[in-house]
């Protein structure tokens, strides 16, 4: 592993993995919990969840192959399993036998799937409004950038003026007004990265195909205790498709919070922080299930709360 320069509240460092360089940050001690970006993101998203979720768990932020500040590797597959099974690989890079999970919109995708190829390897699973089979409402734009016209568009929206690249993301942040420019900067450059964006188009040219492949191994992932966490104002994975997805994962919760977008652990990383530490406290690993793992495993959590939330049953 080479260390990179310290940045505040956390470690910056690459390992090894099968001959490629996997970009992670990390911080913390304890319970490992593994965080997972979404499509067009890196490890950099999480940084205002990091500081708080350390202070109860040894946290790794990775960059995925192909993304982020991670080596780029041509003719990759984007395949949801291949990426699971890329996963597990930095995993048993970082000496991680078990852990916690923590992704986001195709990110979450991957962790459902991670979690039904390999049940042992995941304790928890944190998935903020995930990709999942129960989806339609991104279904056209999947169609439109999967045609040769809105793969050029594609590869234009990086380089056109803010304003235009701004009211894009504003269908994921809530509203373009609620686009930071930061965020918009690192996703700008994180396409105009050499293989960043054909990757992410050979994603969305799967996506069907995977989205059923997924929908398939769900029902090995429902005895795993899963927090499922979404904004309101989610227009890139519908609300309708987490009410859908908690009735199959049997045991899930899912919170809803109010005027909140794709990205709500950007948007209000606070009260994102908190709902996922009170969560966990209020699920710890059972006996049974510590006692099949290795006795290096950890525990971590706090109590319920939270007004500015409110809770989704499953007959909603």
């Amino acid at each position: 592993m080479k260390q990179e320069t310290p940045q505040p509240g956390y470690e910056e460092a690459f390992v090894d993995v099968g001959g490629v360089r996997v970009h992670y940050l990390h911080a913390g001690s304890g319970r490992p919990m593994l965080l997972i970006h979404g499509l067009v993101g890196s490890s950099a998203n999480w940084r205002n969840n990091i500081a708080a979720l350390s202070q109860h768990a040894s946290v790794y932020a990775i960059d995925l192959v192909n993304m982020g500040k991670s080596q780029r590797v041509e003719g990759l597959d984007a395949g949801l399993r291949s990426t699971a099974n890329r996963i597990v690989a930095v995993m048993n890079a970082l000496g991680l036998t078990e852990t916690d999970i923590v992704a986001h919109s195709h990110g979450g995708a991957v962790a459902l799937m991670l979690a039904a190829l390999h049940p042992r390897r995941v304790g928890r699973l944190i998935l903020f409004a995930p990709a999942n089979p129960y989806c339609r409402s991104c279904d056209p734009v999947v169609r439109t950038y999967s045609t040769p016209w809105g793969g050029f568009a594609a590869w234009m929206l990086p380089y056109c003026p803010a304003p235009i690249q701004r009211a894009a993301l504003g269908g994921i942040y809530g509203g373009a007004d609620r686009v930071v420019d930061r965020c918009l900067q690192e996703v700008v450059d994180g396409l105009r990265s050499p293989g960043t964006l054909h990757h992410v188009l050979s994603i969305v040219r799967c996506w069907f195909a995977e989205r059923a492949k997924l929908k398939s191994v769900l029902r090995r992932v429902k005895r795993i205790p899963t927090l499922l966490v979404w904004g309101d104002r989610d227009c890139t994975v519908s609300l309708r498709s987490a009410v859908k997805l908690k009735r199959k994962l049997c045991g899930s919760e899912l919170i809803v919070l109010p005027g909140g977008g794709h990205t709500v652990f950007e948007e209000t990383p606070e009260e994102s922080n908190r709902i996922v530490l009170e969560w966990l406290g209020r699920h710890p690993l059972s006996t049974a299930h510590l006692r099949d793992l290795p006795r290096t495993v950890f525990v971590a959590g706090r109590s319920k709360g939270g007004a500015a939330t409110r809770g989704l049953s499953a007959g909603t």
